[in-house]
């Protein structure tokens, strides 16, 4: 799927410019372009953005899973080679070391594959702030990963 083309095609659809999308995600009209060229690609929450100002589904846009994996991939640190069958126990372990609350975040992102939007509301809580307790629990985990594979924390 190639997100450039979607993106022209569903702007140029809506009769909205470069600087009209640009003024409506608050990006500028050069990351437009770029995204539209294929020279960058906008991660999974500016996606769900794009989604939502054309009121079409994420996966119109891109495969949803693929983004939440590559989002989730990010957190093992290229240089570790911890074993796949040791994954599994580490999540859990890294996971039973969370507050409950943002375990089931985590969860419910990674897991359950929702939209931070979703969550945020199921949670009473500010999108960003769901977004940025993502984002530490991803920083958390890549620190854990590479602790397990220094072998500073015990392969449970």
């Amino acid at each position: 799927m190639d997100i450039g083309k979607t993106i022209i095609s569903l702007r140029t659809a809506g009769g909205m410019s470069q600087n009209e999308l640009a003024d409506l995600l608050f990006v500028s009209r050069t990351l437009i372009s770029k995204w539209e060229s294929g020279i960058r690609r906008p991660d999974l929450p500016m996606i769900e953005r794009i989604a939502a100002a054309f009121d079409v589904p994420v996966e119109r846009i891109a495969d949803k899973n693929d983004l939440i994996f590559k989002e989730l991939s990010e957190c093992v640190p290229p240089e570790a080679q911890i074993p796949e069958e040791q994954l599994p126990e580490l999540l859990n372990a890294f996971l039973r070391g969370l507050s409950s609350k943002n375990a089931d975040i985590f969860l419910q992102r990674y897991y359950f594959l929702r939209p931070a939007s979703e969550i945020a509301a199921d949670f009473g809580m500010g999108e960003n702030h769901i977004r940025s307790i993502l984002s530490k629990t991803r920083k958390k985990l890549k620190n854990y990963l590479k602790e397990a594979k220094n072998g500073r924390k015990e392969f449970v």
